[in-house]
């Protein structure tokens, strides 16, 4: 496994905690995908055909990541998005399991969300789909008054 990390400190997480700090504050389930770089069963999570609207937070610090606006079905098993809030994300290259893929993370904890994978034909403006494990995310209705 080929795994090219370049990190500055202007993208390093900003949020520590002891793996015994996460253990504290996550599920099992959460903890093994957002800390240990897991990934969820598809098709099971609660947001995979969610459409309610607001903002996906991180499950693990509560930081925003996606407006509901640019989701979309992709059909892959996990809620898709074409689009992270800006700042939202720290990312790596990630050549393990035989594929070119981008890991996508919290910049704000270092959470492990998911994977980007580009250029597979989606009608979406960044041609982008941001593939995120519902347990890794968080759901905000947005406030009505803003």
């Amino acid at each position: 496994m080929f795994r090219r990390a370049i990190r500055t400190l202007s993208n390093m997480p900003k949020i520590q905690k002891s793996e015994q700090e996460w253990r504290a504050i996550l599920d099992p389930e959460q903890f093994a995908v957002l800390r240990q770089k897991g990934t969820e069963r598809p098709y099971v999570g609660k947001y995979t055909d969610f459409k309610g609207k607001g903002i996906y937070h991180c499950a693990g610090c509560n930081a925003p990541l996606y407006e509901s606006s640019t989701k979309f079905d992709s059909h892959c098993g996990w809620p898709a998005f074409y689009q992270a809030l800006p700042g939202a994300l720290i990312t790596e290259e990630d050549n393990s399991h035989g594929m070119k893929r981008i890991e996508i993370m919290c910049a704000s904890c270092g959470g492990h969300l998911g994977h980007i994978f580009k250029g597979e034909g989606y009608n979406t403006p960044t041609d982008e789909r941001h593939c995120v494990n519902s347990i890794s995310l968080k759901f905000n209705p947005k406030d009505d008054n803003k």
